[in-house]
Protein backbone atom coordinates (compact mmCIF):
# COMPACT_ATOMS: atom_id res chain seq x y z
CA UNK A 1 0.00 0.00 0.00
CA UNK A 2 3.16 2.51 1.03
CA UNK A 3 4.56 1.57 -1.63
CA UNK A 4 1.99 2.86 -4.09
CA UNK A 5 1.47 5.80 -2.30
CA UNK A 6 5.46 6.81 -2.98
CA UNK A 7 4.64 7.00 -6.39
CA UNK A 8 1.41 8.40 -7.06
CA UNK A 9 2.36 11.97 -7.70
CA UNK A 10 4.61 11.42 -10.58
CA UNK A 11 3.99 12.90 -13.82
CA UNK A 12 3.67 16.04 -15.47
CA UNK A 13 4.13 19.38 -13.67
CA UNK A 14 2.46 22.42 -14.80
CA UNK A 15 2.99 25.99 -12.56
CA UNK A 16 -0.26 25.42 -11.72
CA UNK A 17 0.79 22.46 -9.68
CA UNK A 18 3.66 24.60 -7.82
CA UNK A 19 1.22 26.86 -6.40
CA UNK A 20 0.04 24.27 -3.99
CA UNK A 21 3.13 24.52 -2.23
CA UNK A 22 1.60 27.53 -0.78
CA UNK A 23 -0.67 24.35 1.38
CA UNK A 24 2.33 22.96 2.31
CA UNK A 25 1.92 22.57 6.64
CA UNK A 26 5.63 24.25 6.95
CA UNK A 27 6.10 27.34 9.55
CA UNK A 28 7.98 29.31 7.04
CA UNK A 29 7.96 30.30 3.25
CA UNK A 30 11.07 30.63 1.15
CA UNK A 31 11.16 33.98 -0.92
CA UNK A 32 11.54 34.24 -4.47
CA UNK A 33 14.49 36.01 -3.84
CA UNK A 34 16.16 33.02 -2.04
CA UNK A 35 15.86 31.19 -5.45
CA UNK A 36 17.58 33.81 -7.61
CA UNK A 37 20.18 34.05 -5.12
CA UNK A 38 21.36 30.34 -5.05
CA UNK A 39 20.66 29.81 -8.96
CA UNK A 40 23.53 32.33 -9.06
CA UNK A 41 25.84 29.44 -8.72
CA UNK A 42 24.23 26.66 -9.99
CA UNK A 43 27.21 24.41 -10.36
CA UNK A 44 27.28 24.92 -6.48
CA UNK A 45 23.73 24.26 -6.30
CA UNK A 46 23.97 21.25 -8.08
CA UNK A 47 27.19 19.81 -6.37
CA UNK A 48 25.45 20.23 -2.71
CA UNK A 49 21.75 18.85 -4.09
CA UNK A 50 23.64 15.84 -5.64
CA UNK A 51 24.53 15.01 -1.90
CA UNK A 52 21.53 15.60 -0.38
CA UNK A 53 19.88 13.06 -2.91
CA UNK A 54 22.45 10.41 -2.02
CA UNK A 55 22.09 11.07 1.74
CA UNK A 56 18.30 10.86 1.25
CA UNK A 57 18.68 7.61 -0.13
CA UNK A 58 21.27 6.16 2.17
CA UNK A 59 18.40 7.30 4.90
CA UNK A 60 16.00 5.15 3.24
CA UNK A 61 18.07 2.04 3.04
CA UNK A 62 19.25 2.97 6.85
CA UNK A 63 15.35 2.59 7.70
CA UNK A 64 14.80 -0.03 5.60
CA UNK A 65 17.63 -2.72 7.49
CA UNK A 66 17.15 -0.64 11.26
CA UNK A 67 13.63 -1.37 11.35
CA UNK A 68 12.47 -4.53 8.23
CA UNK A 69 10.61 -6.72 11.04
CA UNK A 70 8.89 -4.23 13.26
CA UNK A 71 5.29 -5.21 12.02
CA UNK A 72 4.61 -2.20 9.92
CA UNK A 73 2.89 -3.19 6.31
CA UNK A 74 4.72 -1.78 3.36
CA UNK A 75 7.73 -1.15 5.55
CA UNK A 76 10.34 -2.92 3.15
CA UNK A 77 8.72 -2.27 -0.32
CA UNK A 78 8.43 1.60 0.59
CA UNK A 79 11.81 2.02 1.72
CA UNK A 80 13.42 0.28 -1.19
CA UNK A 81 10.80 2.58 -3.67
CA UNK A 82 12.33 5.91 -1.94
CA UNK A 83 15.77 4.62 -2.27
CA UNK A 84 15.41 3.51 -6.10
CA UNK A 85 13.62 7.19 -6.59
CA UNK A 86 16.71 9.24 -4.69
CA UNK A 87 18.95 7.10 -6.53
CA UNK A 88 17.45 8.01 -10.08
CA UNK A 89 17.55 11.95 -9.01
CA UNK A 90 21.18 11.79 -7.65
CA UNK A 91 21.49 10.22 -11.18
CA UNK A 92 19.73 13.38 -12.99
CA UNK A 93 21.45 15.75 -11.07
CA UNK A 94 25.11 14.50 -11.70
CA UNK A 95 24.50 13.99 -15.29
CA UNK A 96 23.46 17.83 -15.34
CA UNK A 97 26.01 19.02 -13.09
CA UNK A 98 28.56 17.09 -15.35
CA UNK A 99 27.46 17.90 -18.41
CA UNK A 100 28.07 22.06 -17.03
CA UNK A 101 31.60 20.94 -15.90
CA UNK A 102 31.09 20.96 -12.61
CA UNK A 103 32.41 17.70 -10.26
CA UNK A 104 30.94 16.35 -6.92
CA UNK A 105 33.41 17.27 -3.63
CA UNK A 106 34.90 14.90 -1.42
CA UNK A 107 33.52 16.05 1.74
CA UNK A 108 30.10 17.81 1.79
CA UNK A 109 28.24 18.95 5.24
CA UNK A 110 24.36 19.98 6.04
CA UNK A 111 23.85 21.42 9.11
CA UNK A 112 20.44 22.01 8.79
CA UNK A 113 19.81 17.96 8.04
CA UNK A 114 22.28 17.38 11.27
CA UNK A 115 20.47 20.18 13.33
CA UNK A 116 17.07 18.15 12.94
CA UNK A 117 18.61 14.63 13.44
CA UNK A 118 19.15 16.10 16.72
CA UNK A 119 15.38 16.12 17.16
CA UNK A 120 15.34 12.24 17.61
CA UNK A 121 14.74 11.00 20.67
CA UNK A 122 16.79 7.58 21.36
CA UNK A 123 15.12 4.40 21.99
CA UNK A 124 11.78 2.77 20.03
CA UNK A 125 8.97 3.39 19.78
CA UNK A 126 10.09 7.21 20.19
CA UNK A 127 13.03 6.89 17.68
CA UNK A 128 11.37 5.24 14.99
CA UNK A 129 8.76 7.72 15.10
CA UNK A 130 10.84 10.60 14.85
CA UNK A 131 12.99 9.41 12.16
CA UNK A 132 10.10 9.03 10.10
CA UNK A 133 8.92 12.69 10.74
CA UNK A 134 12.45 13.91 10.28
CA UNK A 135 12.37 12.39 7.07
CA UNK A 136 9.15 13.84 6.30
CA UNK A 137 10.50 17.40 7.14
CA UNK A 138 13.41 17.43 4.35
CA UNK A 139 10.87 16.16 1.99
CA UNK A 140 8.62 18.93 2.39
CA UNK A 141 11.23 21.44 2.95
CA UNK A 142 12.80 20.19 -0.30
CA UNK A 143 9.69 19.71 -1.87
CA UNK A 144 8.69 23.34 -1.50
CA UNK A 145 12.45 24.59 -2.40
CA UNK A 146 11.76 23.28 -5.11
CA UNK A 147 9.11 25.25 -6.06
CA UNK A 148 10.63 27.97 -5.76
CA UNK A 149 13.20 27.25 -7.47
CA UNK A 150 11.22 25.95 -10.56
CA UNK A 151 9.26 28.94 -10.12
CA UNK A 152 11.97 31.66 -10.47
CA UNK A 153 15.27 29.71 -12.58
CA UNK A 154 15.53 31.65 -16.20
CA UNK A 155 17.55 28.58 -17.25
CA UNK A 156 15.15 26.14 -18.96
CA UNK A 157 17.04 22.44 -18.10
CA UNK A 158 16.91 23.57 -14.41
CA UNK A 159 13.21 24.77 -14.29
CA UNK A 160 12.39 21.90 -15.79
CA UNK A 161 14.64 19.67 -13.69
CA UNK A 162 12.92 20.58 -10.51
CA UNK A 163 9.19 21.11 -11.74
CA UNK A 164 9.95 17.50 -12.34
CA UNK A 165 11.39 16.62 -8.88
CA UNK A 166 8.61 18.44 -6.92
CA UNK A 167 5.68 16.06 -7.11
CA UNK A 168 8.32 13.38 -6.24
CA UNK A 169 8.86 15.03 -3.00
CA UNK A 170 5.64 15.50 -2.34
CA UNK A 171 5.06 12.03 -2.29
CA UNK A 172 7.62 10.92 -0.24
CA UNK A 173 6.81 13.59 2.48
CA UNK A 174 3.10 12.04 2.10
CA UNK A 175 4.41 8.39 2.35
CA UNK A 176 6.75 9.11 5.54
CA UNK A 177 3.78 10.52 7.11
CA UNK A 178 1.57 7.73 6.21
CA UNK A 179 4.46 5.78 8.05
CA UNK A 180 4.12 8.03 11.03
CA UNK A 181 0.78 7.35 11.84
CA UNK A 182 0.71 3.70 11.19
CA UNK A 183 2.78 3.42 14.18
CA UNK A 184 2.03 5.86 16.54
CA UNK A 185 -1.61 7.13 18.01
CA UNK A 186 -3.00 10.34 15.66
CA UNK A 187 -2.77 12.56 19.06
CA UNK A 188 0.47 11.83 19.52
CA UNK A 189 1.53 12.03 16.05
CA UNK A 190 0.45 14.73 15.54
CA UNK A 191 1.60 16.78 18.48
CA UNK A 192 5.06 15.90 17.66
CA UNK A 193 5.12 16.71 13.91
CA UNK A 194 3.50 20.53 14.76
CA UNK A 195 6.75 20.56 17.16
CA UNK A 196 9.19 19.22 14.66
CA UNK A 197 8.05 22.03 12.14
CA UNK A 198 8.37 24.47 14.74
CA UNK A 199 11.58 23.62 15.47
CA UNK A 200 12.58 23.14 11.43
CA UNK A 201 11.33 26.38 10.95
CA UNK A 202 13.31 27.98 13.69
CA UNK A 203 17.04 25.65 12.43
CA UNK A 204 16.17 26.82 8.86
CA UNK A 205 16.23 30.17 9.86
CA UNK A 206 19.22 29.86 11.41
CA UNK A 207 21.34 28.49 8.20
CA UNK A 208 23.75 30.59 6.47
CA UNK A 209 22.77 31.91 3.17
CA UNK A 210 24.65 30.50 0.36
CA UNK A 211 24.29 28.12 -3.10
CA UNK A 212 22.41 25.52 -0.99
CA UNK A 213 19.22 23.58 -1.36
CA UNK A 214 18.66 24.45 2.66
CA UNK A 215 20.38 27.37 2.81
CA UNK A 216 19.53 30.02 4.89
CA UNK A 217 17.64 33.53 3.69
CA UNK A 218 19.83 36.52 2.47
CA UNK A 219 19.50 39.38 5.13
Amino acid sequence: MFAQVAFCYRGTVNPADLAHADALPLHSRTPAAWARAVLADPIALLIDHAFLEKKAAANAMELLTRWPNDGVDGWVETMTSVARDETAHLAQVTRILMNRGGKLDRIHKNPYANSLRLLVRKGDPAEILDRLLVSALIEVRSCERFAVLAAESTDTELAAFYRGLYLSEFGHYKVFLALARKISKPAAMEARWQEMLAAEARILAGQAAGPRIHSGFLT
